[in-house]
């Protein structure tokens, strides 16, 4: 019977006490804090969440209220949703790195009554807000460092609600019991927030349902054990994080686990040597990005036998991927490859005891995508929706390919639409966007399949590859196809490139802006003593112009003539999500970004070599301030020629 049917698990919440019964010695969850990880067993974890759960009972809490958690990954706040579900409320994850306006936006659109923080930051955010925010009547903060000269009456310690809940229950016998008895897989679970690549982002409504039934779909088809141990690190309002780290881990009863912060997530890492990890394409570009600094500053006999068995490796990778037959000889140096540099780099990177390692929420690279499975790392493309419960389709171990996202998952389909949409039909579909009937009536199709805004197609052997979003896909005047996410990941395969924006769409050729990865760049400043004062001083250098345009040459060697990239621009700053230029999961506004820069777009198709720009920033705290700045444009050299940058 499936878990989703079965009365006595179809909730998250029934799942934890479901392995609080079966396995209550196991670790359920760990943290790090103060640089020891912390164990919580099953039995610890469901002891919290029923305490909890009675707290939220004597603060009020009822079925259908909303409670968001604001923070890093920490064990209570994954606990405090099992609290509101267990009640059958909604839990509404918010982005740690969100500013004010952003969480308004959500708290007053979901209408959220009780808030659990992390830390005072993160109070703080929500304090300033309190005036605007008409529903709040609790915040909770789960680290009590730096609150005692707190006095407000609308806060409240984690501490305290699990006291309150254990004072509740002697009043109160049977309650936790009787609400999760109450509980269904129709009820909502959570209301995930999309990206908003398009816009205001929508409150996507999903029920127990569809959680858990996405889970045990995944759950069916990967390697998954109960024990495994995931590294939990993910936005928690991703819904990614929702269905990894909280749906599929109560699922398979693996064990999550907490870093102590996003600046220790690699250290961490190599620390735990998870059995399996997730990580968005961002995740996966830094680590290529710090393995090719390391290289590059590696005495010259290691950077040789690292540039040699690299390059054996990626060839090797290239046949198996064209079904060729691989030689003795290679085979031989691979073995020894594994030896000396594939196992120690996975060993670096925390990978040594994964299993398999995911990528999902936009498009990877194909060149990043191959050097890791080049490297040993069972790495496989996922494909997903907020609207489809996160995962669509998923690539099995023995068909991993980086133009590919794999098959749907069981019970799940697709279809192609109109324009070469993929349209999704199966149980993680969502019951709709949250006070937005004709949205919700825009997202689905007369029949009943989800319009994902992909464009796509199901090749030959049943694998779902992903060409771009739909509206993105256009043609170069000439009428040559352009997809500006192929032409960007062949750009961030550079370690110098941390972001980049292709142009194209009805223009007689592809120019690009280009953000630095300013570590990188800087370091490589550094070596070559060129001092800088700034990011906006270090990309004006004319010898950081010349290293990022011969870098655009050497890429541009990989692709069709029709779409090499002829003009960039190097942004001033980086694009950043408090500026709305890319969303909190790293994907461009498209069409924001083709407004505000509008000028520079203008330029680059215009043979003009410098254009200026004024434009609104963004602090952390919401204030904005305007920013004037000279950007030089600089043609790429056909190959074989020399280029000529602007002075």
């Amino acid at each position: 019977m499936s878990l989703v049917t079965d009365p006595a698990t179809d909730t998250l919440p029934k799942l934890l006490v479901r392995n609080m019964q079966r396995f209550p010695r196991q670790a359920g969850m760990r943290e790090k804090d103060r640089g020891i990880w912390q164990t919580y067993s099953w039995r610890d974890c469901h002891a919290h969440v029923r305490d909890f759960t009675l707290g939220l009972a004597a603060a009020g809490f009822k079925r259908g209220d909303k409670l968001s958690v604001l923070g890093d990954n920490r064990a209570r706040l994954y606990w405090a949703q099992l609290a509101a579900q267990a009640l059958g409320g909604v839990a509404v994850p918010l982005y740690q790195d969100s500013i004010a306006s952003e969480i308004a936006f959500v708290l007053d659109h979901a209408e959220v009554s009780i808030v659990v923080a992390e830390d005072q930051e993160q109070v703080d955010k929500v304090l300033s807000l309190k005036g605007k925010l008409e529903n709040l009547r609790l915040i909770v903060y789960e680290d009590p460092r730096g609150m005692s000269g707190y006095a407000d009456a609308i806060l409240k310690s984690f501490a305290e609600m699990e006291e309150a809940g254990r004072e509740f229950a002697k009043q109160h016998t049977g309650y936790f019991e009787r609400e999760l008895e109450q509980g269904r897989a129709g009820d909502t679970a959570l209301i995930a927030y999309t990206s908003g690549t398009t816009g205001r982002s929508k409150g996507v409504l999903l029920t127990q349902g569809n959680l858990i039934a996405v889970s045990e779909s995944f759950a069916g088809v990967e390697s998954v054990a109960r024990g495994d141990n995931w590294l939990c690190y993910l936005p928690m309002g991703w819904v990614g994080d929702a269905i990894f780290s909280l749906s599929a881990s109560l699922v398979v009863s693996a064990t999550c686990n907490c870093p102590e912060g996003p600046e220790t997530v690699q250290r961490d890492l190599r620390e735990l040597g998870p059995s399996a990890l997730l990580g968005p394409p961002r995740i996966w570009e830094n680590m290529l990005t710090s393995l090719q600094v390391k290289a590059a500053d590696a005495s010259p006999l290691k950077r040789r036998i690292y540039e040699y068995f690299r390059d054996l490796a990626e060839r090797r990778e290239l046949l198996k991927g064209d079904g060729k037959p691989i030689s003795g000889a290679m085979e031989f140096g691979y073995r020894l490859g594994e030896y000396l540099v594939y196992g120690p780099v996975r060993d670096q990177l925390g990978l040594r005891n994964a299993r398999w390692a995911l990528t999902g929420g936009a498009p990877l690279g194909a060149d990043t995508f191959r050097f890791f499975r080049s490297f040993g790392v069972n790495l496989k493309q996922i494909y997903g929706a907020t609207e489809a419960s996160a995962l669509v389709a998923l690539q099995a171990d023995d068909a991993a390919d980086p133009n590919t996202v794999g098959r749907t998952l069981p019970g799940t389909e697709v279809r192609i639409g109109e324009r070469g949409e993929v349209q999704v039909k199966g149980p993680g579909v969502f019951v709709g966007y949250y006070k937005q009937e004709q949205e919700t009536r825009d997202a689905l199709t007369p029949d009943g399949w989800l319009k994902t805004g992909d464009a796509g197609l199901v090749d030959p052997r049943g694998q779902l590859a992903i060409i771009d979003r739909a509206k993105d896909v256009g043609k170069l005047t000439d009428g040559t196809p352009f997809a500006p996410q192929f032409i960007e990941n062949k750009l961030k395969f550079s370690p110098f490139v941390r972001e980049a924006v292709a142009f194209g769409d009805q223009r007689p050729f592809v120019a690009a802006m280009v953000s630095v990865d300013q570590n990188t760049v800087g370091k490589w400043a550094e070596q070559n003593s060129l001092p800088y004062t700034s990011y906006m001083d270090l990309v004006r250098k004319p010898e950081v112009a010349r290293l990022l345009v011969s870098e655009v040459a050497k890429i541009n060697a990989t692709l069709p003539e029709a779409t090499k990239v002829r003009r960039i621009v190097l942004l001033h700053k980086e694009l950043d999500a408090d500026d709305a230029e890319i969303t909190r999961t790293r994907k461009v506004r498209r069409g924001f970004v083709a407004e505000k820069y509008a000028p520079v777009i203008a330029a680059l198709y215009d043979g003009a070599k410098e254009t200026q720009l004024t434009m609104d920033i963004t602090f952390e705290d919401g204030r904005k301030s305007q920013l004037t700045a000279t950007m030089l444009i600089h043609d790429i050299p056909a190959a074989g020629a020399t280029g000529r940058l602007a002075a």
